[in-house]
């Protein structure tokens, strides 16, 4: 659920001589508490509650300023992971196995699978690891583990690419997934980690398929200070993000980040939707989108494979960022969607802070499943 202050949010004037975008609720129709619960069917889109960890800047600053409690610190890779099924399966595998025999081996694959990290993958890293230790190459358990890791970490390495948004101006990020992935609430994250690089910024609320997205979206706006330019619900979702895009040209901003429908990947009219953005964005910049990032749910597993094969056939996806993995998920999936396609993973959502948006680092993801040793097992990275 999310809340606004108790207080009626005063309107963002126009600037640069540019009117203010037309949304679907006029400041009438704010009341002192506003709420957007997520529904259940399958137009919904999740959203964590907008709590003061997710606040504009300003705001965290001057409740610090209030506040003798000292700022919590972020919670490192390992402590975020350590939940995941990945993580608790390989844990207590080597300890419930100490040989290195066949019978490890098999059941680290089925750990593996059952990990989500594909049967293809498990089976190839396995294999791997099998002929090594028939060569009698490990001493004993924490080498094997070690070559685990290595071999994890390098399926990943070839998918750490960090975004750069520096190549175009505007750079338009067009934000796509299925729902109840966290787009929405991704995209205030991105916005927030924008702003912090010195980025000016704009919205794009180009989800006016599902009821109440321009709202959230215009709610992480009013968070972030940043302009959102919509239309009323309904309204056609090309020409949204064609008039941001002609605005953030006239006002030299930096970077778009144009929401889209939340649309399964089965609806082909809205599959079709996606075509037509990129068409109607080529008419202004031919090389417009400049990323095509995907929102995917790190706990749906294998069907995240399906969702991304449709994604890409329609729109061309340029890059991930996998969501939910704060132990609920089971980790895997990283895995079997690099190996599978390629494609870099830009960042991993590790929480619901705004802080917990991390760019995907290889090593420290693998660091935040497994333990260096056995002996270092459980302990926090």
């Amino acid at each position: 659920m999310l809340k606004f202050w108790k207080k009626k949010p005063s309107s963002p004037g126009p600037v640069d001589g540019l009117p203010l975008p037309a949304t679907s609720a006029t400041d009438d129709d704010i009341t002192e508490e506003v709420a957007f619960e997520a529904a259940a069917d399958a137009d919904a889109e999740e959203d964590p509650e907008i709590t003061l960890e997710h606040a504009h800047p300003a705001d965290t600053a001057r409740s610090s300023q209030t506040s003798s409690e000292p700022a919590a610190r972020p919670r490192s890779w390992r402590e975020r992971l350590a939940g995941s099924a990945f993580a608790r399966n390989l844990g207590g595998l080597f300890a419930r196995n100490p040989k290195l025999d066949d019978d490890l081996l098999d059941e680290l694959e089925t750990c593996l699978i059952t990990a989500d990290v594909g049967i293809a993958a498990a089976t190839e890293i396995v294999e791997q690891l099998r002929k090594r230790v028939a060569k009698r190459e490990f001493a004993d358990a924490d080498a094997l583990l070690g070559a685990l890791r290595t071999q994890l970490v390098n399926l990943l390495q070839a998918v750490e690419k960090p975004l750069d948004v520096g190549t175009h101006s505007p750079f338009v990020v067009l934000m796509v997934g299925v729902n109840g992935v966290g787009k929405t609430t991704t995209i205030g994250k991105l916005a927030h980690r924008f702003l912090k690089q010195k980025h000016s910024l704009m919205l794009a609320a180009g989800d006016t398929f599902r009821a109440a997205a321009v709202e959230q979206l215009q709610t992480w706006g009013q968070r972030n200070n940043v302009p959102v330019i919509a239309q009323a619900s309904g309204a056609d979702s090309a020409s949204v993000i064609f008039d941001a895009l002609q605005a953030a040209r006239s006002r030299r901003i930096q970077v778009l980040i144009a929401d889209t429908a939340g649309r399964l990947h089965t609806q082909t009219g809205l599959m079709d939707e996606l075509s037509k953005i990129r068409r109607v964005l080529g008419k202004l910049d031919a090389s417009a989108p400049h990323e095509v990032l995907m929102v995917i749910d790190g706990t749906t597993g294998q069907n995240a494979i399906a969702q991304l094969k449709h994604f890409r056939e329609a729109i061309g996806v340029t890059g991930l960022v996998v969501t939910k993995l704060d132990g609920t998920a089971k980790g895997g999936v990283v895995f079997a969607l690099a190996r599978e396609f390629g494609l870099p993973i830009r960042f991993v959502g590790l929480g619901e802070g705004i802080e917990d948006l991390r760019e995907f680092n290889a090593q420290a993801f693998v660091d935040g499943l497994l333990p260096s040793t056995l002996s270092a097992r459980g302990a926090a990275g």
